[in-house]
């Protein structure tokens, strides 16, 4: 007799059909092939520790990864994600509770016609309340949804430790390039000063005039403020960088941007735009999102049918303790219940309504996701294209007023040019000097931004 209920129960559970419409991805709004000069192919980097070579920066990163307060905040979000999840799934089961309860009561004379009375009882039992039988799938479905988002979390965390990472690197370069210009201005001041101590020697002997002195003078004190600029820039680089590292800075960090740029970071190349719909985590973190408005459809829909509920629990009941578990004492309940929705003023259709509409958003969501990705992927190819051509110009400028500085100085040193050609030949191979400072930051940075592009050019473990 018991198995027969036990039968008609796994029937019935078995029997629950999702009402989610299936999941189908959207296509992808975007060209097939980057405009670039740059042939496209797979990446060779399967890990960051491989795009970034420099040891300091693979030490900051480490740093960063473990004492970052963001990135804490990121795994501790996945972690209630993912205990929200297992609240769900674990919806579909029965609980299982075990009660026992003892009552004593005394009944008035007047209600017991005689005498008056004490009554006890004891009772012990074990069953289920008010479980769910899942017929129409709105429990699964609001799993699958708790699924998703949770699987959308791990994505978000993800991308946080992709930005952290390129973050950290772009920090650090700046550093250097603004320890390069610090470096650059300390020696052109003292360049400087040492022209203006010789113009100075050279009024007081008559060969120069008050005016050479002057703009002397002018040039110095210009070259001074950009030291100064560059000395707070510097400080502020470093705790921008202490910030994202979590601790202070380690010791051993180089002083200045290294003559190849290879090495601290290995050259990049882009594979296929389809490929960003696997690799980029904020692309996966949107498809999650969208699977789960998908599964928010099927529970709306649920909601229109009746729902059964199930309470049972068996055990044993006595006047007095010492009996609780005599034969004869044995005690049982089966109680299922339907809930059948008539009429709820259109409740349930607006409900249905804003699942179909959030759906369409997490739609357009995921579309922009992805053109943002090829955007991305695009502007930091073209743009490596021409850092390349423009880094070549700036060093051939940088070279072209090192000869014009060093022409202009014998020519007044002879005295066949004034002093203002020498001045200018100053001004210009110091702008270019810095220019070709922030030319090798911008091709670096522009790298670092390929490689959070493409996804951070590693496969998740």
């Amino acid at each position: 007799m018991i198995k027969r209920p036990i039968a008609l129960l796994v029937s019935l559970l078995l029997a629950g059909c999702s009402l989610a419409p299936d999941y189908l991805r959207p296509a992808a709004p975007i060209p097939t092939n980057y405009e670039t000069k740059t042939t496209t192919a797979a990446l060779q980097a399967t890990d960051w520790q491989q795009v970034f070579t420099d040891p300091a920066l693979k030490t900051l990163i480490d740093s960063a990864l473990e004492n970052n307060r963001d990135l804490r905040v990121a795994v501790l979000n996945v972690e209630a994600y993912q205990a929200q999840y297992r609240i769900q799934r674990a919806a579909q089961f029965p609980d299982i509770t075990a009660t026992g309860y003892q009552a004593r009561q005394r009944i008035p004379r007047t209600y017991s016609g005689s005498a008056s009375a004490i009554s006890n009882t004891d009772s012990a039992t074990v069953g289920i309340s008010a479980y769910e039988l899942d017929m129409f799938g709105r429990v699964q479905s609001l799993k699958d949804q708790a699924l998703e988002n949770y699987l959308a979390q791990e994505e978000t965390q993800r991308s946080t430790q992709l930005s952290l990472i390129a973050n950290v690197a772009t920090a650090y370069m700046t550093l250097l390039a603004d320890n390069d210009l610090l470096r650059l201005a300390e020696q052109t001041a003292k360049s400087y000063e040492q022209s203006y101590q010789l113009i100075e020697q050279r009024y007081e002997a008559g060969i120069s005039s008050s005016l050479d002195v002057s703009q002397s003078r002018s040039n110095l004190e210009s070259v001074r403020s950009s030291l100064a600029q560059y000395r707070r820039q510097v400080a502020l680089d470093k705790n921008a960088l202490r910030l994202l590292l979590g601790t202070d800075l380690p010791a051993g960090l180089s002083n200045g941007l290294p003559e190849q740029d290879l090495t601290l970071l290995a050259s990049l190349s882009a594979d296929m735009p389809s490929s960003l719909l696997t690799r980029r985590p904020d692309i996966l973190a949107a498809e999650h999102a969208l699977k789960a408005a998908n599964a928010n459809i099927g529970a709306a829909r649920a909601a229109f049918f009746p729902s059964i509920s199930l309470t049972a629990n068996a055990g044993s009941m006595s006047s007095s303790l010492n009996k609780l578990f005599d034969g004869g004492s044995g005690t049982w309940l089966f109680q299922p219940s339907i809930n059948l929705p008539i009429f709820d003023f259109g409740s349930r259709e607006a409900q249905l309504d804003v699942a179909k509409v959030q759906e369409k958003i997490e739609v357009a969501t995921y579309e922009k996701a992805i053109q943002t990705a090829f955007k991305e992927v695009s502007d930091g190819l073209v743009a490596q294209d021409g850092y390349r051509d423009q880094l070549q110009a700036q060093q051939a400028l940088v070279d072209a007023n090192k000869t014009y500085y060093q022409l202009a100085q014998s020519r007044y040193e002879k005295g066949v040019d004034s002093y203002l050609t020498l001045l200018d030949a100053q001004r210009s191979l110091f702008t270019a000097e810095q220019g070709l400072v922030s030319t090798r930051l911008a091709l670096l940075s522009n790298r670092i931004s390929l490689f959070k592009a493409v996804g951070g050019g590693w496969q998740p473990k």
